[in-house]
């Protein structure tokens, strides 16, 4: 089964790849390998805003690093020119989450993502990892991603 296929299984439809909010590009690609810029949780199309260990629970958390996953998803297949089939394996995922100081479940909010990924790719979607608590966030969201792959 295809990714794209994977994808319309898992009913996840990849939204419009987003635009920067400062001075830098979504992705850069040197030789076989995409960088993805850092992707803020969104929800409805806005800033998800919350901090985990205040106002947010860890599971609310985890749904928000899947949905920047998807985000993630359309970026990387726009780097593909359109074809995320492209991807030979997903590399490395840097999570940022909005946190405070007290919270330390950053790897299990991260792990939202990571699943996706694992659920897409298989075991071309096991990567390595970090997952940092921050103290805020641009406009206050809850989680930021970036992502590296290699593709073909």
């Amino acid at each position: 089964m295809s990714y794209t296929e994977k994808l319309k299984a898992l009913n996840i439809a990849l939204p419009p790849v987003a635009t920067p909010a400062a001075a830098y590009v979504m992705y850069a690609q040197t030789g076989n390998t995409v960088f993805l810029s850092g992707h803020i949780a969104k929800k409805e199309g806005k800033p998800w805003v919350g901090q985990l260990g205040k106002n947010m629970a860890t599971e609310e958390g985890k749904q928000a690093a899947r949905a920047v996953a998807i985000d993630l998803l359309a970026s990387l297949q726009a780097a593909c020119g359109g074809d995320l089939n492209r991807v030979k394996r997903i590399v490395k995922v840097m999570s940022l989450v909005n946190s405070t100081g007290e919270y330390t479940e950053q790897h299990l909010v991260t792990n939202g993502a990571s699943e996706l990924f694992g659920e897409i790719f298989g075991d071309a979607g096991k990567h390595a990892r970090s997952a940092f608590g921050v103290a805020q966030l641009p406009m206050g969201a809850c989680v930021e991603i970036e992502l590296i792959a290699e593709v073909a």
